[in-house]
């Protein structure tokens, strides 16, 4: 119950950000929306897809579809704010993006695929989303550039292949996976680490 709180909670945060970047674009409430719904839901949607989960579990669960809406109208409503609440909204995607890995390797293992696919299927989950939001806004995705974000996914994903046989107990590797994801991303945006960057010489 709790993890399915979070991913709501996720849900929406991911969901203000597609907003709040529709705003800066100059878009209109439907361009609002899709940025919402793609950030939000996009990643796991590849997910199911590819995992053939099929209905996805945003037409299994419309709540989804009503957290997004509501958020997206609110997010509208205060986009004023968006640079004071800056930080919050940078801490929220962070705990987001960790409980989205988590989901993503948790189902991907009940599907019965492989740890390597596994840990592919929550980086998907986590930053899939973005990357389709970033290149429908004209941005190069963030996971493209030098930021500790899909590396950070990588990272808690893995920490969960490894320990979930030497734990034997879901919720505490997912607890110490999302940690792992939540940590790095949080100290990147704070303290500035990012990955190198390998441009050509000029």
């Amino acid at each position: 119950m709790l993890l399915y709180i979070l991913d709501l909670f996720g849900t929406a945060v991911f969901a203000i950000s597609g907003v709040w970047l529709a705003c800066r674009k100059d878009m209109d409430l439907f361009g609002a929306m899709v940025l919402a719904f793609v950030t939000a839901v996009g990643g796991g949607t590849i997910r199911d897809v590819l995992l053939s989960a099929t209905p996805v579990f945003w037409i299994q669960d419309t709540l989804y579809l009503l957290v997004i809406l509501t958020t997206t109208l609110f997010a509208i409503l205060v986009r004023q704010w968006h640079e004071r609440s800056k930080w919050i909204l940078q801490v929220s995607d962070a705990l987001g993006l960790a409980v989205f890995v988590v989901i993503g390797v948790t189902k991907s293992l009940s599907f019965g695929v492989e740890p390597m696919v596994a840990v592919m299927m929550g980086v998907l989950t986590g930053c899939g989303g973005g990357a389709i939001r970033d290149m429908l806004a004209g941005e190069i995705p963030m996971v493209l550039r030098q930021e500790i974000y899909a590396s950070a996914a990588m990272a808690g994903g893995t920490v969960f292949i490894l320990l979930e046989p030497l734990l034997q107990n879901i919720n505490h590797t997912s607890i110490i996976a999302a940690a792992v994801v939540l940590i790095l991303r949080l100290m990147a945006v704070y303290k500035g680490l990012s990955l190198p960057r390998f441009g050509l010489p000029v």
